[in-house]
């Protein structure tokens, strides 16, 4: 599809061509009623804007005869610059399915960029994987272990607030863990096999935690007030619930070493009071 293919259509037809590829490069599939429901428009015109994308992008896209879906085609090549964190804000958000554009800000801000984005086509791969709950075979690179080949069957994806990890089960060690997507090496393949070692089966990701947060017990009554009320405290504490797989997370978040006690109370201003009952979930 040119560009010039693509400014001959309008901006709800691009939308709704954007959701197709959307659907299918990151879950794998499509149906008429998911147009239907997205963009509220009458099943015919949904049938048309399948014909239209399978017209403009050859390859793109199969009928699936059995399920009676849309599926990814084994050339795909996609037609739409989709900006890594507008795919992430729909994959676990909900929104920002339209056709790519810049947005205009209507007041100044800027944030702390993450540390990188995961590789499109790698994202794309798990999250088909995800949906389909089927195992993955990847290539990771780890500190400790180096360059490794892997199985692993992942189910959600994580944002820690500098990278994206997928929490998956890892056949090679036998049990679950967090794999950084940018460490992904090459493009991972999904696999036929189905996997008994799902979502369900993770102890640290079905186990619901608090995070107890008080304000450093050696600051000033009036220092521990301003405290309290920057992290929305209250009763002078901030309970965190959370999964034990993502305590570590919590705790990064809030810039909180749990393995260090400040010198000065001001230096780090809270800390965890329930530490003990979180042991089991902490990275040693």
């Amino acid at each position: 599809m040119s560009n010039e293919q693509l400014a001959d259509l309008t901006q709800p037809q691009c939308d709704r061509l954007a959701f197709v590829e959307l659907r299918v490069r990151f879950i794998g599939e499509i149906r008429r009623q998911d147009l239907v429901t997205r963009f509220g428009i009458q099943s015919a015109a949904a049938s048309r804007d399948l014909a239209l994308y399978k017209e403009l992008a050859p390859g793109n896209i199969d009928y699936d005869s059995k399920g009676k879906s849309y599926v990814l085609g084994p050339d795909f090549r996609p037609v739409f610059d989709f900006p890594p964190e507008r795919v992430l804000s729909w994959l676990t958000q909900g929104f920002g399915d339209g056709e790519p554009m810049r947005l205009k800000a209507w007041v100044a801000s800027e944030s702390p960029s993450r540390l990188t984005h995961p590789h499109l086509d790698v994202l794309a791969s798990v999250t088909r994987a995800i949906h389909q709950e089927c195992p993955l075979a990847i290539e990771y690179h780890s500190i400790s272990n180096g360059q490794t080949e892997r199985q692993i069957v992942p189910f959600a994806l994580i944002d820690n607030g500098l990278r994206w990890h997928v929490r998956a089960y890892c056949e090679r060690n036998g049990d679950y863990r967090d794999f950084v997507l940018s460490r992904f090496r090459g493009i991972p393949d999904l696999m036929d096999d189905t996997s008994e070692n799902g979502r369900d089966s993770d102890p640290g990701w079905n186990t619901q935690v608090q995070v107890v947060i008080e304000p450093d017990s050696r600051l000033k009554p009036e220092q521990k007030a301003i405290i309290e009320t920057d992290y929305g405290m209250n009763q002078g504490k901030l309970v965190v619930e959370t999964r034990g797989a993502l305590v570590q997370y919590v705790l990064q978040r809030y810039q909180i070493d749990p393995t260090k006690v400040h010198a000065k109370a001001t230096a780090q201003q809270i800390v965890v009071t329930n530490l003990d009952e979180l042991q089991p979930w902490l990275y040693h």
